[in-house]
């Protein structure tokens, strides 16, 4: 629910009390619109400042001058509003530091938590992070004991948290399929148990319709045999690529041999509509990127939703329904169990407490330890044990990386010519992947139609400062040259796959 707006305005609040300034930054507007509530209900109008996009350039710069002038001494914003100019800073706070909202895409991307650890540090101000789920960074904070944790117990836990169902052997045993089914038979028993006193909410990881197929045996992606690009079902049956645009009327699986296909992951949109059917007399909204909604009505019905998309339910949501989890946690990605959780348990933090009858379903296999984490509701102890091992392999956060991408003479000449410290190590170079529709799947990819690679350089802690140096020293000396092909640089970039 959102009464975690409620809990940053009373750290406002305190802060204003004492006499300094405090500064919020959340991940979106709606976050921005819950916080901005609650500090209007508990400072009343005009002690604030809102710094968001959407406000529109007239508005945002009156606001920013007030903060500027020192006439506003509180900042609530999204992502931008780590640089506003509060006077006298006594409070910096942010939530769900996870979202990658947080992370600037564009040079020299910064990270709205690191940008506040850095003011917090200069400043000599207090620093306050807030979240469902933990990130590794926020643990090594607790594990460094530079930050204190503030959880609470895990009677008080259990008690506001709803119940976490998965697909176990005992509902294998009554079916079989229930492991490979998208909606097992335990699903829609809860789906219409739950809407029975309530709105029910389906999280699908993907929007639209049916962005992919894969072989219905081994579940291999179904790609098209001239180009390898990958094939979707068009409304007439027939199957066509969606790169090059030929049918493909004689598919078989290169992998195992099989003709069948299924759809490796439907969209929202689908899923609204095979609900619908099934539901015929419950109402089934959707909240996306087309459309997100901020609340529904406590009243029975469906709602399908995008990750961080979901809409706030009045008294919470009966039930959840976790779909496609497998999806989210297959991605080549090293925060993909981080990412899944936090994901997960955005979702399951508005549910009605258990002995409300809330539930929550996640379809995943359920020995994965994020699945594990859901089901303890334990966010903390998955984001310590991520570190350990993430110390133990040497990725970040314990030690400081960058990613270096270009075509590869640009990237080599670069390499040759670059100065890095003694105890840096080099990985790569690598193929820098695109999305299957072309474009990036991350800042420093290739423009479609390219080839780039990618080598990653890590040092040890202390040594971070050197190789940003050493790099910014050569992107320098390379485009004084007049390099022409472009190379680009991330210093601790968020997603590392």
């Amino acid at each position: 629910g959102p009464g975690w707006a409620e809990e940053l305005a009373r750290a406002v609040g305190a802060t204003l009390a004492s006499g300094r300034g405090a500064l919020v930054v959340v991940p979106d507007g709606r976050a921005v619109s819950r916080v901005d509530a609650a500090l209007t209900s508990l400072l009343g109008e005009g002690r604030h400042a809102v710094l968001t996009a959407e406000a529109g350039p007239e508005k945002r710069y009156r606001q920013w001058l007030a903060v500027r002038r020192g006439s506003v001494r509180a900042v609530v914003g999204t992502r931008a509003a780590m640089f506003a100019p509060v006077r006298d800073l006594g409070l910096v706070a942010i939530w769900d530091d996870g979202d990658g909202s947080h992370s600037e895409p564009h040079a020299p991307q910064p990270h709205a938590r690191e940008v506040l650890l850095l003011r917090a540090a200069h400043d000599k101000c207090a620093f306050l992070l807030g979240s469902w789920s933990c990130t590794v960074e926020a643990a090594q904070l607790v594990e460094s004991g530079w930050a204190l944790p503030l959880v609470a117990g895990r009677e008080q836990v259990r008690a506001v948290a709803p119940l976490v169902r998965t697909v176990g052997d005992g509902d294998l045993a009554r079916d079989e399929a229930a492991r490979a089914a998208r909606l097992p038979t335990i699903a829609w028993q809860v789906v219409r148990e739950g809407l029975r006193h309530g709105p029910v909410l389906v999280q699908v990881p993907r929007r639209g319709y049916v962005p992919r197929m894969a072989c219905a045996q081994c579940r291999a992606a179904a790609r098209c045999r001239h180009c390898a690009g990958p094939i979707e079902s068009q409304d007439a049956g027939t199957l066509r690529c969606t790169w090059c645009g030929r049918d493909e009327p004689a598919w078989h699986c290169p992998e195992c041999g099989g003709f069948r296909l299924r759809a490796q992951i439907v969209g929202a949109r689908r899923t609204a509509e095979e609900l619908g059917r099934a539901f015929p007399t419950v109402p089934v909204r959707t909240s996306g990127r087309e459309q997100v909604l901020d609340t529904v009505p406590d009243a029975p019905a469906l709602v399908v939703s995008t990750p961080g998309a979901e809409p706030v339910a009045d008294g919470g949501y009966a039930a959840a329904l976790l779909l496609d989890g497998w999806a989210m946690l297959g991605r080549p990605d090293l925060r993909a169990g981080e990412e899944a959780l936090r994901r997960w348990i955005g979702a399951a933090s508005l549910v009605r407490p258990q002995g409300a009858g809330g539930t929550v379903v996640a379809v995943a296999e359920p020995t994965l330890r994020p699945v594990q984490a859901l089901v303890r509701w334990d966010p903390v102890g998955h984001a310590v044990r991520e570190l350990a091992e993430r110390a133990e392999l040497g990725f970040p956060p314990v030690s400081r990386m960058a990613a270096v991408s270009g075509v590869p003479e640009a990237l080599a000449e670069f390499l040759a010519a670059a100065e890095l410290p003694g105890d840096a190590e080099v990985l790569g170079p690598v193929p820098v992947h695109v999305t299957e529709a072309g474009r990036p799947r991350r800042p420093g990819a290739p423009p479609p139609g390219e080839h780039w690679e990618r080598v990653l350089i890590r040092v040890p802690p202390g040594s971070g400062a050197a190789l940003a140096a050493a790099l910014k020293t050569a992107q320098a000396a390379r485009m004084a040259r007049g390099g022409s092909e472009p190379v680009r640089i991330r210093v601790d970039p968020p997603d590392i796959g």
